[in-house]
């Protein structure tokens, strides 16, 4: 498959405050790829770039063979774009909002438009000003995803969105998949990213450290388990799990916590055979998996080198 999006040494800075730099990958026709790092790791700068919003220092960009700042009108007319922040007219109402998107891009198939807002559970008749957080983000994912264009760019898309019109999210990304098109989208939410997308690529500090399928994030992923028995508890009963680590009794004695990498099923087994009362498993967020990660200098050195091996 032809990439559609492809960037060489991207670079845009700030002056003093972070942005991108060197940042190179490309993204494959009909695959959805996500975007990972934490707030501020140059995921909305990247996109913006893409979009013809700012202008890079140095390197390129190209979507669908078009530079993404010389024909960015042209490119504008295959993507469906939802930016971090949505600044739209608060005085008109979704319909006037959709409308009026619409006819800029020359019109649009009002049944499908309807049939997004059904299925985010949208009331147009609204004004933007009167929306919820959530409400506005759905207005965002009708307007990108109505034109059904060739190359939808996401920044952090559910944000706001409770978790019936998260799935509805993930639902619409498969038929956008499913029909050979290709989605782009940011995240600082690991889960959504390992529930959406085929590949990923990691920014960290301006950096693209890493660009692999979907399957590395194993070896990012962890879980905080803290097991509660009725008697004192002994760390010694999970030594010879390979994949726990950080093992330690609280100050109660009654209770072990433990760090997981991947399955929990070894810790559990364990937990129920000393007769475990309560068993509690936290995922962290991506920047608590970002500071674990990069937990200094030296290591994310030499996790940048290795990843240096598998970026395409």
């Amino acid at each position: 498959m032809a990439n559609i999006i492809e960037t060489r040494d991207l670079t845009k800075s700030y002056g003093r405050n972070r942005g991108i730099q060197a940042v190179t990958f490309a993204v494959t026709e009909g695959e959805v790829f996500g975007f990972l790092g934490p707030n501020g790791a140059g995921k909305t700068t990247t996109m913006r770039v893409l979009m013809g919003l700012l202008h890079a220092d140095a390197g390129s960009a190209t979507i669908g063979g078009l530079d993404v700042w010389a024909q960015r009108t042209a490119v504008k007319r295959l993507v469906g774009y939802l930016p971090g922040e949505l600044a739209l007219d608060p005085n008109l109402t979704g319909a006037q909002i959709l409308a009026y998107l619409g006819n800029l891009r020359g019109g649009v198939d009002p049944a499908f438009v309807k049939q997004l807002c059904d299925r985010l559970g949208l009331d147009t008749s609204k004004r933007f000003r009167e929306y919820s957080r959530g409400n506005k983000q759905k207005v965002g994912l009708v307007q990108a995803f109505m034109h059904r264009p060739r190359l939808l760019i996401l920044d952090e898309p559910t944000s706001g969105l409770d978790p019936l019109n998260q799935q509805e999210f993930y639902a619409l990304v498969g038929e956008v998949r499913a029909d050979g098109r290709t989605v782009f989208l940011s995240s600082h939410v690991l889960p959504e990213v390992e529930h959406t997308c085929d590949r990923v690529g990691i920014i960290r500090a301006g950096q693209l450290v890493a660009v692999n399928q979907i399957s590395a994030l194993r070896d990012l992923k962890h879980h905080e388990v803290v097991i509660t028995f009725p008697a004192t508890a002994q760390p010694a009963w999970f030594s010879d799990v390979a994949n726990a680590s950080d093992v330690a009794r609280n100050s109660d004695d009654h209770s072990i916590h433990l760090t997981v990498q991947g399955d929990l099923t070894s810790v559990i087994q364990i937990a129920a055979q000393h007769g475990a009362t309560n068993i509690e498993a936290r995922e962290p967020s991506l920047e608590e998996v970002f500071l674990r990660y990069y937990a200094n200098d030296g290591q994310a050195a030499q996790k940048t080198e290795e990843a240096s091996h598998v970026v395409h």
